[in-house]
């Protein structure tokens, strides 16, 4: 596949910070680990990841400002473009040894997210997206599944944790929707989620409480598959509110449905 510059600079990043990350999951249990809250666990791993994105990126792109889920927000002299970067999106998954995470890598301009890269260095599944040009996994173009029943449906969710979340809010709301489909998996990786339903393995995702970097990336490859993105309300931002639903249309109209809050 030919791919724009943009991408293949954004591509060499998350392969590079893959690589780190696939030695430290090798070695685990030798990983230093600090607390950033309750059940929250940061690596080195994590920052050093980071570091090498952010290197990589502004290397390649200067000037161009930086929104990294551990450095936080780097301002750049370019202010009308952004990275938006989680580099290890899954930490809690990768400290148990789970090779369910992922490198997010979302590129917005003037607000909008027009590039996305989400790599799995566990297992190297590579899926890219760039505005108006379609979403691919390792090359193959993806195209999110059909189905249009939802007792036929695998829809994906977050689950809160300790110190996370409103426990009895997703309860209602699981209870609503596990009554209507036909499973329900939580897989522990935000960006993954979304790149799941671009491909087809799940019919819908949704979850509260989500930050720019854990998304970006991954509702540009949803709606470049041909899937409909939004928040709870069925018509707000996510990268606004935090809270994402989506799937194919009739998929993501049925869990707005369920999800949505009288005004």
């Amino acid at each position: 596949m030919l791919y724009s510059a943009t991408i293949n600079v954004m591509v060499k990043a998350a392969r590079r910070a893959g690589r780190s990350l696939k030695r430290d999951l090798g070695e685990i249990e030798h990983l230093q680990v600090s607390l950033k809250g309750p059940a929250n666990f940061v690596s080195l791993a994590d920052k050093r990841a980071e570091e090498i994105l952010y290197q990589d990126l502004a290397k390649a792109r200067p000037g161009y400002g930086f929104i990294g889920e551990e450095g936080g927000t780097r301002e750049g002299t370019d202010k009308s473009h952004t990275w938006i970067v989680d580099p290890l999106d899954g930490t809690t998954n990768f400290l148990h040894g789970i090779p369910q995470f992922a490198i997010s890598i979302g590129l917005a301009r003037e607000g909008m997210v027009i590039a996305g890269v989400i790599y799995n260095p566990a297992n190297d599944e590579l899926y890219i997206a760039e505005r108006g040009k379609g979403a691919f996994l390792n090359d193959q173009r993806l195209r999110v599944a059909g189905r249009r029943q939802l007792n036929e449906c695998v829809v994906a969710c977050g689950l809160p944790h300790i110190g996370r979340g409103d426990h009895e809010e997703f309860r209602r709301e699981m209870t609503a929707i596990q009554d209507r489909v036909a499973g329900l998996r939580r897989f522990g990786a935000a960006s993954l989620d979304l790149a799941f339903v671009a491909a087809g393995r799940l019919d819908g995702y949704w979850e509260r409480n989500l930050q720019s970097w854990d998304i970006a990336a991954g509702m540009l490859m949803v709606r470049e598959a041909g899937g409909t993105v939004s928040g709870v309300q069925g018509n707000d931002d996510p990268l606004l509110t935090g809270h994402v639903v989506c799937g194919n249309e009739f998929v993501h109209g049925e869990l707005v449905k369920i999800l949505r809050k009288p005004a």
